[in-house]
C-alpha cells in the first residue's frame, strides 16, 4: 500500500496539483516542492504600465521619467527580487491584451481584483486597498447613493471595474482612457459623475487641491489591487513574497505616503483621506502656466514627431506604394487568379478598420507564434492600409491612360514592362499625385493610433506629459499643431511634385 500512496504522491508533486492545492487553501506551498523562481531566473521583470495614471503611473514633469506609486513599487519588487525591472507603456485598454501577447510579465497599473480576473490570470495578493466613491461637481447635490446613478452619464475607462459599477447603477457610460480624462470631463459639465477608487481620488485632491469637485457618495464596494500576469505563470510566490517583505518593512506605506499622502496599502484604514492640516502636511505643488507647459514641451513634442511620427509615415507610405503598385497591376492582369486575389485583398483593408488592422498585427499574431515589435508593427499594418486604398488610386490613373499610348509604345518597339515603365506610369502618376497625396496626408493623422501598440509617437507624448498636469487643451492642441505644420509641408512638396510631372502629360 505505502509504495502505491508514494508514487501516487510523487505523481502529484511532479505535475504540481499537490502544490496547487497547497497554495488554494494555506496560500503557500506547503508540500516541500523546491520553490519555483522564474523572476530571477529571468533576470528581469517586465511590467506593463499607462504612464498617464497619475499618481500611480505617470511620467514626472520635472524630469520627463515614469513615477508614480506603483512604478514603485514595481521599483521595490525589482529590488527584493534581485533583478532589474523593465517597463512597458501601454494603453488601459489594452494592457491585458499586451499581456496575454507577451509583451511584458506582470501588469502594475492599479488592477482591481475581480471574480473575472481571479479566473483568467493570476493576481498577486493586494499592495493597495480602497473603496468605491462618486466624484461630482462641488455644486451638485443630485447625487448622494449610488441608486441616484441612474439616469446620468459618468466617465469611465470602459474596461475598468467601476464602468460596470457605474452601469449595473443605470447610468450611461462615456469611455475615457483613465481618471485624469474623467475629472476633466467633469469639470467641463460634459459628464454628471465619474466613480473610482477612494485612493485615486483622495491622491488628486492631495496634489492639485481642486475645490470644484467634490465626493458626493460612497458605492460601499471594496476595492483591493493587485499584480496581474498570466495564468498559470509561476510567478506568484516570489511577487507574493516580495509585497509580504515589503509590507512588513514599512517601505510599502512610506511608498503609499510619498504619492497618495495616506498609508493605502491595507495595513492601516483603506483609502483614508489624507489630512489637510498639519505641518506635515506638504502643500499642492505650485501648477506651471499652460504656457509655459507649452513652451517646456516644445521639444519633447517636435522630438516624438521627428523620431516617430514622421519616419512611420515616412517608411509605410513607402512601402504601401510599392504594395499599391503590385496589386494594382494584379488587378488589371488577365489572370484571373491573381485579379481575383487583388480584389480580395483591398476588400479586406478596405472593409476592416485601420486599429483592427493595428491589433491583429501586435496582439493578434503572437498568439500564432509571431511575435513582432511596436514600431515595426506599426508599419506592417499602415504599409497594408496605404497598399488597399493606394492600390485602386494607382489602378484608376493607369486606365485613364489613352489606349493610343500603349499601341504607340508597342509601335517603337517596347515590350510590356519597358512601355509600363518608360511612357504609361510617368503620365499616370502626375494623375494619382493629388489622391496619393491625400492618402499621405492622412497617414500623418492616423499614426496617432500606433499609441495604442505601445508607440510613443506625437500623440501619445501628449497624454503623457498632459496627464499628471490636466493641461489637455494646451498640450493636445500643440499636438494638432506640429501636425498642421507637417501636413502643410507634405502639401507644399505635393505641388512642387505636380508641377513636375507636368511634362509627362500627353499633348
Amino acid at each position: 500500500m505505502l509504495p502505491e500512496l508514494d508514487k501516487a504522491l510523487g505523481e502529484l508533486r511532479a505535475d504540481g496539483t499537490l502544490t496547487s492545492i497547497s497554495q488554494k487553501y494555506l496560500k503557500t506551498d506547503a508540500t516541500g516542492t523546491p520553490p519555483s523562481t522564474p523572476i530571477r531566473a529571468a533576470g528581469v521583470l517586465r511590467v506593463g504600465t499607462e504612464g498617464t495614471y497619475s499618481p500611480f503611473s505617470y511620467h514626472d514633469p520635472a524630469t520627463g521619467q515614469l513615477a508614480g506609486y506603483d512604478v514603485d513599487v514595481a521599483k521595490a519588487i525589482g529590488e527584493n527580487l534581485g533583478v532589474r525591472v523593465e517597463f512597458v507603456e501601454t494603453p488601459w485598454d489594452s494592457i491585458f491584451a499586451a499581456l496575454e501577447a507577451n509583451r511584458f510579465d506582470v501588469v502594475a497599473n492599479e488592477v482591481t481584483v475581480t471574480p473575472e480576473r481571479q479566473a483568467k490570470y493570476d493576481l498577486s495578493e493586494p499592495y493597495s486597498v480602497g473603496e468605491g466613491v462618486i466624484v461630482t461637481k462641488a455644486d451638485d447635490d443630485s447625487i448622494k447613493s449610488l441608486a441616484d446613478l441612474k439616469g446620468k452619464t459618468t466617465a469611465q475607462s470602459i474596461t475598468s471595474n467601476w464602468a460596470q459599477v457605474a452601469r449595473n447603477a443605470g447610468a450611461t457610460v462615456e469611455s475615457v482612457e483613465g481618471f485624469s480624462q474623467a475629472i476633466t470631463l467633469l469639470n467641463q459639465g460634459r459628464v454628471d459623475a465619474t466613480v473610482n477608487d477612494s485612493i485615486a481620488v483622495y491622491a488628486y485632491l492631495a496634489e492639485t487641491g481642486d475645490k470644484s469637485v467634490k465626493i458626493a457618495a460612497k458605492t460601499d464596494e471594496k476595492s483591493e489591487q493587485a499584480l496581474a500576469a498570466r495564468k498559470d505563470s509561476g510567478y506568484l510566490p516570489e511577487l507574493n513574497g516580495a509585497i509580504d517583505s515589503l509590507r512588513s518593512s514599512g517601505k510599502l506605506a512610506e511608498i503609499s505616503q510619498k504619492y497618495l499622502k495616506a498609508d493605502a496599502t491595507g495595513a492601516g484604514q483603506a483609502g483614508q483621506a489624507p489630512q489637510t492640516g498639519g505641518a506635515q502636511q506638504n502643500a499642492p505643488p505650485q501648477a506651471r502656466s499652460a504656457w509655459q507647459l507649452i513652451l517646456d514641451n516644445l521639444w519633447p513634442l517636435a522630438k516624438a514627431a521627428i523620431t516617430a511620427t514622421i519616419p512611420l509615415t515616412i517608411i509605410s507610405f513607402a512601402l504601401g506604394l510599392v504594395i499599391a503598385l503590385a496589386v494594382a497591376l494584379a488587378r488589371l492582369s488577365p489572370n484571373v487568379v491573381l485579379t481575383n486575389v487583388a480584389r480580395f485583398y483591398i476588400s479586406i483593408i478596405r472593409g476592416t478598420p485601420l486599429l483592427v488592422q493595428l491589433f491583429i498585427v501586435f496582439y493578434a499574431l503572437p498568439q500564432l507564434g509571431v511575435k513582432i515589435d511596436p514600431f515595426p508593427a506599426a508599419v506592417i499594418a499602415f504599409s497594408l492600409n496605404v497598399g488597399g486604398y493606394g492600390a485602386e488610386i494607382i489602378r484608376s490613373a493607369i486606365l485613364s491612360i489613352p489606349k493610343g499610348q500603349w499601341e504607340a509604345a508597342e509601335t517603337i518597339g517596347f515590350n510590356y514592362v519597358g512601355a509600363l515603365r518608360r511612357i504609361i506610369l510617368p503620365q499616370a502618376a502626375r494623375v494619382a499625385v493629388p489622391p496619393l497625396s491625400n492618402t499621405l496626408i492622412s497617414l500623418v493623422k492616423d499614426t496617432s493610433l500606433a499609441s495604442t501598440i505601445l508607440v510613443t509617437e506625437l500623440l501619445r507624448q501628449a497624454q503623457i506629459v498632459a496627464a499628471p498636469t490636466f493641461e489637455f487643451f494646451a498640450l493636445y492642441g500643440t499636438a494638432a499643431a506640429y501636425y498642421w505644420v507637417i501636413c502643410l509641408v507634405l502639401s507644399f512638396g505635393q505641388g512642387r511634385l505636380e508641377h513636375r510631372l507636368e511634362r509627362y502629360v500627353a499633348r
